[in-house]
């Protein structure tokens, strides 16, 4: 006789210990792009990562730093693998949320269970698990620190606790089990909210058991309940208590004058002496149901107070203290993630819809010296009724966003959208590509991990795909198989346990469906989100499992022995899993991975000593605040987001020393950039004013001058820029003589820049940089990355100086003849002495898109250097610099791309005709390939399609030039026959002038 429960808890632990084995063996051994960087960062150090936090996270990964055992270089590893372990527990508590539920479909009496329905269930949760295990996007997070991993964990286990539950018979113990899952809840809102999203579907689970005739009307009743339970904690807990303490904070302080805190410790003093009587009282009349509930609330609560540690880690002013969230006030414009901005969901206007009325809303309060004082007005911003619609779906007002509206739905300029159009963008984008095509990915396959790659199945699992997308790691064909077993398990759960199979289904829907609706995704965003939806295919998994039911089921029909079956259905579906792990592992594979690190350290290295470097986003900053705050790497650079430098507590951050970067210097005094003063100075060109002195305009501002000021209905004053040309004067003979300007570019040095405006305002943070830029008055190197630079509304071009990644804001003037001014010799040693490369050459390492972007970008900087180096005849030099782009990126591990089509014309004009060609024939067969493959596919181009294109067209007359009239005449017919006559060259693949 075989003992269930030995079986059941041996083989979980089997399949907790291969998936967390595959996870090992896969992660990236560092800081991973996109938010991993930053969260190895703040959990180091313990510091206040982006809104609204993840301070339970934070404390974990803390710990398992200490297994680095004080080696920085180690630190990333061993909290990668804590993503790893929690991603092998949340296959642990997904087998045996399987064989929970197979259990309740064939109605198992505890102990009773057959040999073979014992066998039966344990495949099912194998199989279930296992694909699970090497699906695509839960893979993905599994293997990076990103709160992912453990937010699957703590879904996997709530939802595991609620079937748990539901087979306890001890209505004590039933109590003291909805506590523990209340805890659960309450923890895992200091990592992530996605568990939230299946309290929902988890009242039918207390439904069904508790009321032994369900009917349709009571489950809606239950499931309408569980949403309740879901508003409260995230709509009234979350924000709403500290909300309720902010505002009893504001009066005690502002109206009676009590002490700041006088609020905050009668609130908590009420609440907590409220909720302690109410137990007290429930306790004595005997109200089970009522202790439950608040006891529930209490333990929620003890979880969520993990969020004490973003208010006491703020108050110690770590070097990463993001919306630096000190206060009541401050921390409730943190929980609510305020500084995303609104997405409409039930009503909002449509993206055509004119603003017909801005107005101040409800004040904004501030902590002052001895009360909390209105800094600024929420504003309310009214459209034309007209346009505007229930359930709006496409809302942004962007332009690049009204522009892929427009596209999408197929809207000529001018066209208003209907109703319908609206439905469309929903169903199409953001439920069709933005969902299903995840879904698809996950259970039928993936074309690739271009952006935008569809999905792949029966149909084209033998086509003859072309090789950029054939020799993509990404490229996983299933053959549908996960999808088809899925979908006979739903049918199979639907006929022979239909309360589970809603159980099920809703937690399939409020995890996708309903989560897409909620999120009402714009057209376009920064990378793929189909980790976000991880909840949603770890439903599917269960279905899966209970595919291997049905197979099992319909097979004892026919040779009536169970263990046999169950055995046979093991051995049919186990097949699915092997093909998952062995389609993903390449391309999940992140082994031998460091350029998210390296090209950080290269950008750092890029800078003088005590440097200051403006950054763009996420991949442009969060690697560099890893190596700085981890790895303790180049920390006397000051690292400066400017999107970030358009608020007052970043900017007061930046007037305070951080490691080894000391404060930075500004005129500006906090009345002029604390919130609701100076967010935006628009340009007003004075008729008679050609242009103002930088440091008379600064010195006018910072006295409030009324020659700025603007009439408006706003309460808070606004200023303005009187004239567009901004002059900063330079003192030409000391910049020399101080060793500012290179050697050998003094004649360059002017006496004044013009740091003219290029738009029609300077926002807050561009303002600071024109304050830092004058203040410094050269003291310390100011430099800039490509993002931030191109995002400046000042116009600096004149006055940069590249130095490998980064440029660096000079007083000198860029010559007529030069398009991208170069310190050619100190960008060379960079390059050559500075830069690390690691790894880069291994065509056996996965690199995805993200790696290949920054390799473009480093690959665009050997162009512009290897360019300078020829206009100033060092030919050597320039050689150099174009074999160690081939050595360090070459084309096996890394496709060329575009920026290598651009360094044709240098590699000819330097004698090196092999690798010209070898580049041009490499790009023009890919290039070929794809233009007819989306040809034939019936596919609108997108950017990399362009950009070959663009590259064919490129390179037929440079080859004519060089006499390679054959391998010309041969792309331009491969041209003809995809896009029919070829235009001349176009903008983006111009030759060095």
């Amino acid at each position: 006789m075989i003992n269930y429960r030995k079986v059941n808890n041996l083989t979980g632990w089997i399949l907790f210990l291969i998936a967390s084995l595959v996870y090992l063996l896969t992660i990236e051994e560092t800081a991973s792009f996109w938010d991993p960087g930053e969260f190895i960062a703040v959990a180091y150090k313990l510091q206040v990562p982006h809104p609204p936090g993840a301070p339970f996270f934070l404390l974990i990964y803390r710990m398992f730093s200490f297994l680095a055992l004080g080696d920085p270089l180690e630190i990333a590893y061993w909290m990668n693998a804590g993503s790893a372990v929690f991603s092998g527990f949340t296959i642990l508590f997904l087998f045996w949320s399987i064989t929970l539920l197979g259990r309740k479909l064939f109605k198992l009496e505890k102990g009773k269970e057959s040999k073979g329905h014992t066998i039966a269930i344990m495949g099912a949760g194998i199989i279930g698990a296992l694909v699970y295990t090497f699906s695509d996007s839960f893979w993905f997070s599994a293997v990076e620190s990103e709160v992912y991993a453990m937010s699957s964990f703590f879904t996997a286990i709530v939802i595991w606790a609620f079937l748990k539950w539901d087979v306890i018979e001890n209505p004590k113990d039933e109590n003291r089990y909805m506590i523990f899952i209340a805890y659960l809840v309450g923890l895992s809102i200091g990592v992530h909210l996605l568990n939230l999203v299946t309290l929902p579907a988890l009242a039918l689970v207390v439904y069904f058991k508790k009321y032994k005739n369900p009917n349709l009307k009571g489950a809606i009743v239950a499931f309408l309940l569980g949403g309740v339970a879901l508003v409260t904690i995230n709509n009234i807990i979350i924000p709403g208590l500290p909300s309720l303490a902010g505002s009893m904070e504001i009066f005690f302080v502002n109206s009676i004058g009590l002490p700041f805190g006088s609020g905050i410790i009668v609130f908590i003093a009420l609440f907590l002496g409220g909720l302690i009587a109410a137990i007290i009282y429930s306790i004595k009349q005997e109200k089970v149901i009522l202790n439950t509930v608040l006891l529930s609330l209490t333990f929620i609560l003890i979880g969520y107070g993990s969020y004490a540690l973003i208010v006491i880690r703020s108050n110690a002013n770590t070097p990463i203290n993001e919306n630096a969230p000190k206060d009541i006030i401050s921390f409730v414009s943190y929980l609510k993630r305020e500084q995303y901005g609104y997405r409409p969901l039930m009503h909002g206007q449509y993206f055509t819809a004119e603003v017909q009325e801005q107005k101040e809303g409800d004040p904004v309060y501030a902590k002052g010296d001895d009360k909390y004082e209105i800094v600024d007005y929420e504003i309310v911003t009214e459209y034309d009724p007209e346009k505007t619609t229930i359930l709006p779906r496409i809302y942004s007002t962007q332009a690049q966003h009204k522009r892929l509206y427009r596209q999408k739905l197929g809207l000529r300029e001018g066209e208003e959208p209907t109703f319908a159009d609206n439905i469309a963008f929903m169903l199409d984008h953001q439920l069709g590509h933005m969902y299903w095509r995840y879904f698809l990915w996950n259970f039928s396959g993936r074309e690739s991990d271009i952006t935008d790659a569809p999905w792949t199945g029966i149909t084209n699992a033998f086509e003859d795909y072309p090789d950029f997308i054939e020799n993509n790691k990404a490229h996983n064909n299933y053959l549908m198989l996960p999808l088809l077993l899925g979908l006979i398990g739903l049918l199979f759960q639907a006929k022979y346990d239909t309360k589970s199979f809603w159980l099920t289904t809703m937690l399939f829907l409020m995890m996708g469906v309903v989560l897409v609706l909620y999120l009402n995704s714009p057209p376009v965003e920064p990378r793929e989100r189909d980790y976000i939806y991880v909840g949603s295919f770890y439903a599917f998994a269960i279905w899966i499992g209970m595919g291997v039911l049905a197979i099992a089921h319909g097979l004892a029909k026919l040779n009536k022995n169970f263990a046999v079956a169950g055995i046979l259905a093991t051995l049919i579906a186990f097949p699915v899993p092997v093909l998952m792990a062995s389609q993903n592992y390449d391309d999940h594979d992140r082994s031998n991975r460091y350029f998210s690190v390296d090209s950080a350290r290269n950008f750092l290295a890029s800078c003088e000593e005590n440097a200051i470097l403006f950054t763009g986003g996420d991949n442009d900053t969060f690697p560099l605040w890893y190596v700085q705050e981890v790895e303790g790497f180049r920390t006397d650079v000051r690292v400066i987001v400017l999107s970030y430098f358009d608020t007052d507590w970043y900017v007061e951050q930046m007037t305070r020393p951080i490691n080894q970067s000391a404060a930075l210097p500004f005129s500006l005094e906090k009345k002029n950039f604390k919130r609701g003063t100076n967010d935006i100075l628009f340009v007003n060109d004075r008729q008679g004013l050609e242009a103002i002195s930088v440091k008379e305009y600064l010195k006018l501002l910072k006295n409030e001058s009324d020659l700025l000021k603007v009439k408006s209905g706003y309460t808070n004053t606004i200023y303005q820029v009187p004239s567009r040309n901004l002059i900063l004067e330079v003192d030409s003979a000391q910049v020399i003589k101080d060793g500012v300007v290179p050697e050998g570019m003094e004649d360059l040095t002017v006496n004044h820049m013009n740091l003219r405006v290029k738009g029609n305002y300077l926002t807050k943070g561009n303002l600071m940089l024109l304050d830092l830029i004058a203040t410094n008055n050269w003291e310390r190197p100011i430099y800039f990355n490509n993002t931030s630079l191109s995002s400046v509304s000042l116009d600096l071009s004149n006055h940069v100086v590249m130095e490998g990644l980064t440029y660096r804001l000079l007083p000198v003037q860029k010559p007529e003849n030069v398009d991208e001014f170069v310190n050619t010799d100190l960008a060379y040693k960079n390059v050559t002495e500075n830069f690390a490369y690691r790894g880069m050459d291994n065509p056996d390492s996965y690199f995805d898109e993200e790696y290949r972007r920054f390799t473009s970008n480093h690959r665009s900087m050997f162009n512009s250097l290897t360019n300078a180096l020829i206009m100033e005849d060092k030919l050597d030099m320039a050689a150099d610099i174009q074999k160690l782009s081939m050595e360090k990126f070459p084309n096996e591990a890394i496709p060329y791309d575009l920026s290598s089509g651009q360094s044709v014309p240098s590699l000819f004009e330097l004698g090196e005709d092999d690798m010209a060609m070898d580049i041009i024939e490499v790009l023009s067969k890919r290039a070929f390939e794809m233009l007819q493959f989306y040809q034939e596919k019936g596919r609108a181009m997108d950017r990399e399609a362009m950009y070959s294109l663009e590259m064919m067209r490129f390179f037929v007359p440079l080859l004519q030039e060089r006499g390679y009239d054959e391998l010309a005449t041969e792309i331009q017919n491969n041209l003809d026959k995809v896009m029919g006559p070829a235009a001349s060259p176009r903008g983006i693949l111009q030759k060095r002038k």
